[in-house]
């Protein structure tokens, strides 16, 4: 059987939600609850759960994650880390892009269409509250479309009053990450003109996500987002995608009942060309015409073509997970060499990353030899340096710090008092390492310093200690 070709000429030339004058054409969804559906939908309510308590979890007093960019302290799973750590940060970075490159080379945007805070809160969240007080896509279009009548004006205040709270409850929660909890309550319970700079915060949020999942929509995954122009350069033939079985629906046509077929049988593919998949997707476009830029990977249009064949008795999966070669080779998506191959670089990457962020030490020390002077000739017939010591304590307990050298004559003299490092700060101070000159054989040794705490060691620190001239 001859296969249809697919007019593809000008799709790629304009956006689907674009007219050809540049006016946006607001899209209305259809809903279609499938099993992909229902299973995002619990997905969701997990993210969600997470996303919302996460700021309240504490660990010894702190809260599991931080990112207060202003002052320049992060937590990740309780760990505190601090500009002293960027090379942790550095090197986490460099794994997380690594793993978004392979992460889409082998199984595309499921990330967009499964986890992305976008696609959760607008159709896990708001498009839900859309329906359910405006009805379903054509009674949204028909409302829009009519007069501001009593039922308008009620339906349209009602809707965009809960999208301002649930907008103003995701700003909130999103600062909580930035701030914490407790300063996100203080500004929220104490007086509004003691914090001025926290509310005015607040309210910027509130009005960015406002107008992100009550106006701008799918604009952010088309628009603003640099994902989905990058899936373009990530994507090749082998990557699992949300993809159309082109092979077996081409050339499109309605469906023949038995007497059509014994009249003028017409030889058509399984596509009936109801546009049902069109119509769910919430970017609006023809997954039939291709992988897009558009496309968030939602399934939608797979559950959509799901119960249509169904109801035609045609086999499932005319749109369905799979990727291009499988589709022109007529091969299964199955766990093969290379998925297995990249899903283990990825794990192993994140191992690698967890193990480093795990086994860090809880304290930065830094021992410098004092600027300016070399070495000072004892009495008692010893060599001394003077040494500058800074301790960054990274834990959330006060931690006395104390120094030691495993060599016999050597003893190391504190300048002033006994250090006591305060959680999450600096301490500063300096003591004089003693050698007797017996010892020396040479001008400049190394030695190692051992940073205790507790009767413990916790660090060990390596300088040179210089002598005289032999």
């Amino acid at each position: 059987m001859k296969q249809a070709k697919i007019d593809t000429s000008n799709y790629r030339d304009h956006l689907s939600n674009v007219t050809e004058t540049g006016k946006r054409i607001w899209i209305y969804p259809r809903i279609v609850i499938g099993n992909f559906y229902k299973l995002r939908t619990y997905f969701s309510w997990l993210l969600l759960g997470l996303l919302f308590g996460l700021p309240l979890i504490e660990i010894d007093g702190h809260p599991i994650f931080l990112f207060n960019v202003l002052e320049r302290k992060f937590i990740f799973f309780g760990v505190t880390f601090f500009p002293q750590d960027f090379h942790l940060v550095a090197i986490g970075l460099l794994t997380f892009i690594v793993f978004v490159i392979l992460f889409t080379v082998i199984f595309g945007r499921i990330w967009c269409g499964w986890a992305c805070p976008q696609t959760i809160f607008m159709e896990m969240l708001f498009r839900k509250i859309e329906v359910l007080i405006e009805g379903d896509h054509n009674a949204q279009r028909r409302l829009d479309n009519e007069g501001w009548t009593t039922e308008k004006i009620w339906k349209k205040t009602l809707k965009h009053s809960i999208f301002v709270l649930l907008s103003f409850l995701i700003a909130n929660t999103f600062l909580a990450y930035i701030i914490g909890k407790r300063e996100l309550f203080g500004i929220i319970l104490d007086n509004p003109l003691e914090h001025l700079g926290g509310l005015f915060a607040i309210v910027i949020f509130t009005g960015v996500f406002y107008f992100v999942f009550a106006r701008f929509r799918e604009l952010v995954c088309i628009v603003v987002c640099p994902y989905g122009r990058l899936q373009g350069v990530m994507l090749d033939k082998k990557s699992i995608v949300v993809a159309y079985d082109f092979l077996r629906g081409e050339p499109r046509g309605k469906k023949q009942t038995n007497e059509e077929k014994a009249k003028a049988p017409v030889a058509h593919g399984s596509c009936i060309d109801c546009k049902i998949c069109v119509q769910v997707c919430p970017t609006g476009i023809d997954i039939r015409n291709g992988t897009q830029l558009e496309c968030i990977g939602c399934t939608a249009c797979i559950d959509a073509c799901d119960e249509v064949m169904d109801k035609i008795n045609e086999p499932r999966g005319l749109i369905r997970y799979a990727s291009q070669e499988g589709i022109e080779q007529k091969k299964k998506l199955t766990f093969n060499l290379r998925i297995a191959s990249y899903t283990f670089v990825l794990t192993t990457l994140l191992g690698i990353l967890g193990y480093m962020l795990l086994t860090r030490n809880i304290i930065e020390t830094t021992i410098l030899r004092a600027p300016g002077l070399t070495y000072q000739e004892n009495k008692n017939g010893t060599i001394s340096n003077l040494y500058n010591v800074q301790i960054l304590n990274k834990s959330y307990q006060k931690m006395p710090v104390s120094f030691r050298i495993n060599e016999q004559g050597v003893n190391i003299k504190m300048i002033g008092k006994a250090l006591n490092v305060q959680p999450g700060e600096v301490a500063e101070s300096s003591f004089f390492v003693e050698i007797p000159a017996k010892n020396l054989k040479e001008n400049s040794v190394k030695i190692q310093i051992e940073v205790v705490s507790e009767g413990k060691v916790i660090d060990r620190i390596k300088t040179k200690f210089l002598g005289p001239i032999l």
